[in-house]
């Protein structure tokens, strides 16, 4: 009649989805107790002992029949049919409620699919109501994951092909991060498939993981196995060996230490324990660490309150997909968002550096949600804050729709303030991330010393870590601008080292989408293979549908293609999510051609003045712009634009344009070639 999940955080649901959770925290852990219990009976002595240990017996007591008769009134209609009350006990009465760690407990090696189920910890929402307890609680999860811990070995135990070890190997590191067989088993698997990259970093999450959990160093053999991997040797098969016994045990020498009084943060790569350290376990690679803490609620009905934590978790979730940043789930910061929302105390705790923070406030019939961002690194000072006011008949989509615009437009936020702290520390120590933070700025200012300054910074990041996807994609980006820009000696020789960058990028992480994103516009803007590209930007806005170049650089294969229609949807798209983007000079350039082969020649005109005030080094936006004049016939600013295009580009002509023509319709070519002839450019 009842279905309960206890993992994660509580929920109570009847069979017609009616939400029926207690709103007491205490009576939430009364129904936890029982639930986990059943089908046996739970005394009720036992009951007030573990929720009111500090309190005198006969107070615990009443206090429970409080509770009792509050439970009642939450499950109400259903609470008489599913408890057994009486005067010595409580319980469940069987097979009248599904309780999601029960399916996990039952889970089997033919029936392994309840593992799933085992996404967070164990009430996670409970934390902190009694330290009988917090003891019991810590006991049951305990429990709960060494259950699915040996299920977990043993049906990797069982996987000999990569394809089938890589996702059994994932489950057994979603139950226990410090696995350290589980993470040789997936460097294996993905070295057997051919992606060394992938194998080296889950080296290193391994070895983030380990030290921030165990305060560890990865074992003699994993160390082995890292170095045959770097080698770049034949394959590795993944050996069939027990997981039970090539796990924690390996690195015994190293103590677990006693549980730490503050919360760890968690997220998609853990907590970046060599910054906490202070230096202990350095990385070859950084990234930004983030907290987004549940909003501040001013004025809402009770329908809009988890919109406080629901958004939140919306926002890390979003973050999350950008492989550069590094996120402590919202649910860690919870605590802080109901006491002090103490930022010092926040980044003392999880070494974050940038929080996110806010307020949801009823204003009539609307809501209006306002963010501020926050670097804790540089005294808790605000470096970039939106306000949004929606109509609240839709909170799911409200949600949705500024969790992306958020994400959207603070990744290049925090990525610009990162390069800038970057470029204060000595040169010398520079790590390929540093080197790559350093380079990024460089290449939008397209400023000819400083731009080939960019690419020797990124030459430089990739001999430090030749397995850096990251530094491979932004070098690729380097090359684009080269040809572009009509600076590269040889145009041909540069065009084919793009490719090789870009496709190195995507191989050694399939995962990121901006480098899937550079590399299909390396296909589009360089080699002509429009359709392909696409393919490379759809499969982009899947792991990041919240990535504005990957809409913007969609919009400009569509309009290589002469889909106008499509390439001014996603164009309105990444305006959206980010209208003050950095490269917002590359990415509106594609309004101007989208109006030229329209003939909307004005449009054109207006548009291209807006993208040379942006950037005036950047050619691509002069030429459409100039083209359009043309056919305008406006003499005075076609003489003054076709000399800033000349300036950058001396050597420009239509025979060289016509070279590399980048539309696939006749038409809009023509269009185009003909704009530039009336507006005098040399044939």
């Amino acid at each position: 009649m009842v279905r309960l999940r206890l993992i994660g955080q509580m929920e109570a649901w009847t069979l017609t989805s009616e939400s029926i959770l207690p709103t007491g925290r205490k009576t939430r852990a009364l129904l936890a107790i029982l639930a986990l219990a059943s089908p046996r009976p739970v005394l009720r002595g036992k009951l007030a002992e573990m929720l009111w240990s500090r309190r005198p017996e006969e107070q615990a007591r009443a206090s429970l029949r409080q509770e009792i008769h509050r439970l009642l009134e939450a499950l109400d209609p259903v609470g008489g049919q599913i408890l057994s009350i009486n005067r010595d006990h409580l319980a469940l009465r069987p097979g009248m409620v599904w309780v999601d760690v029960e399916e996990v407990l039952r889970a089997s090696p033919t029936k392994p699919a309840a593992l799933s189920l085992l996404d967070g910890d164990l009430l996670e929402d409970l934390d902190g109501i009694d330290p009988s307890f917090d003891a019991w609680l810590a006991g049951e999860r305990e429990r709960l994951r060494d259950r699915a811990r040996v299920l977990a070995e043993n049906l990797l135990r069982e996987k000999s092909e990569p394809e089938a070890v890589i996702p059994a190997a994932q489950q057994l590191l979603a139950i226990d991060r410090a696995h350290e067989g589980a993470w040789r088993a997936l460097m294996r698997a993905y070295t057997g498939r051919g992606e060394r990259g992938m194998a080296i970093q889950a080296y290193e999450r391994c070895r983030l993981v380990l030290a921030d959990q165990l305060d560890a160093q990865p074992s003699e053999e994993t160390q082995r196995l890292l170095a045959e991997i770097r080698a770049a040797g034949p394959a590795i098969a993944p050996p069939r060996q027990d997981p039970r016994t090539d796990s924690r045990s390996e690195i015994k020498s190293e103590p677990r230490p006693a549980a730490r009084a503050e919360p760890r943060p968690e997220g998609r790569a853990e907590s970046r324990a060599e910054a906490r350290a202070e230096g202990r376990v350095s990385s070859p690679r950084g990234g930004a660490r983030i907290g987004v803490l549940p909003l501040q609620l001013v004025g809402t009905t009770e329908e809009e309150a988890h919109l406080s934590t629901g958004l939140a978790d919306e926002i890390t979730s979003a973050l999350a997909r950008f492989r550069w940043m590094f996120l402590v789930s919202s649910s860690s910061l919870a605590r802080y968002a109901t006491q002090t929302r103490d930022e010092t105390a926040i980044r003392r705790a999880f070494n974050i550096d940038f929080l996110l923070d806010g307020t949801i406030q009823r204003i009539g019939l609307r809501l209006r949600i306002a963010l501020r961002l926050l670097d804790l690194r540089a005294g808790n000072q605000m470096v970039w804050s939106r306000r949004f006011d929606r109509d609240n008949h839709d909170l799911l989509t409200l949600q949705d729709d500024i969790a992306a615009e958020v994400v959207a437009q603070i990744d290049p936020e925090i990525l610009l303030i990162e390069a800038q702290r970057v470029a204060t520390r000595p040169a010398h120590d520079a790590t390929a991330y540093d080197l790559v933070l350093r380079a990024i700025p460089l290449i939008s200012r397209l400023e000819r010393p400083q731009f080939i300054n960019a690419g020797e910074l990124l030459e430089q990041a990739i001999a430090l870590e030749p397995d850096y996807a990251a530094a491979h994609a932004w070098y690729a980006f380097w090359h684009l601008f080269l040809v572009g820009q009509g600076w590269a000696d040889d145009p041909k020789a540069v065009m084919a080292e793009a490719g090789r960058l870009a496709e190195r990028a995507i191989m050694l992480d399939p995962q990121d989408a901006r480098a899937l994103t550079i590399a299909g516009h390396v296909r589009a803007f360089l080699h002509r293979r429009f359709r392909e590209a696409l393919t490379l930007h759809e499969r982009a806005l899947i792991l990041n549908p919240n990535l504005a170049m990957a809409w913007a650089f969609a919009a400009m294969s569509f309009t290589y293609l002469g889909s106008l229609d499509e390439a001014e949807q996603r164009l309105a798209r990444y305006k959206k999510l980010s209208p003050i983007d950095p490269h917002a000079f590359l990415y509106d350039s594609t309004a101007i051609m989208i109006a030229l082969c329209r003939g909307d020649y004005e449009t054109a005109v207006i548009t291209g003045r807006a993208v040379s005030e942006m950037n005036p080094a950047f050619s691509a936006g002069w030429r459409p712009y100039l083209a359009a004049l043309g056919h305008l016939g406006r003499t005075e600013e076609i003489a003054l634009v076709r000399e800033r295009l000349l300036a950058i580009e001396p050597d420009f002509t239509i025979g060289r344009y016509v070279g590399a023509n980048l539309f696939e319709r006749r038409e809009h070519r023509d269009r185009f070639v003909e704009g530039l002839r009336l507006a005098g450019i040399p044939e």
